[in-house]
């Protein structure tokens, strides 16, 4: 088990900080977890409303990105976009940490109503809640 793991996606508003949020739920402090982007770019709304519906609060997340975090002592880097995946490989050349892609839909691509949003957000949240169950081998019940 890693001591210490970062979520990168495009611009840590969505897929990130959605598996930051569930990773630090399930293993509380065994784990040290952050998340980050390409870019910083704005909070979404929508993924905080679907996360808020299995009851894991991200709304005070704070976007930031590879440039703005200066902590290299990550384990793992688990990447959930192509160019973040780019920006990590490159981590991997001055540091000791694995590097994984997880190809992640981005969810600000969906269109349609207000629902049909919504369950964008939530198949990647579910997708997402899965592939952290199997990976870290978490409880059911959350140890934080």
């Amino acid at each position: 088990m890693p001591g210490a793991v970062l979520f990168a996606c495009s611009q840590n508003s969505i897929r990130s900080p959605m598996a930051a949020g569930i990773l630090r739920h399930f293993m509380g402090h065994r784990i040290f977890v952050e998340s980050v982007g390409v870019r910083a770019g704005e909070v979404s709304g929508f993924a905080t409303e679907v996360m808020d519906e299995i009851g894991i609060d991200i709304s005070d997340h704070v976007p930031k990105s590879f440039d703005e975090y200066a902590d290299t002592s990550f384990d793992m880097v688990i990447s959930l976009s192509p160019e973040a995946h780019h920006t990590a490989i490159e981590l991997t050349r001055t540091n000791s940490l694995e590097a994984f892609y997880w190809a992640t839909f981005d969810p600000a691509d969906a269109n349609g109503s207000r629902e049909q949003i919504l369950d964008a957000y939530r198949s990647v949240r579910d997708a997402l809640l899965q592939k952290i169950k199997q990976r870290f081998v978490v409880a059911t019940a959350p140890n934080v």
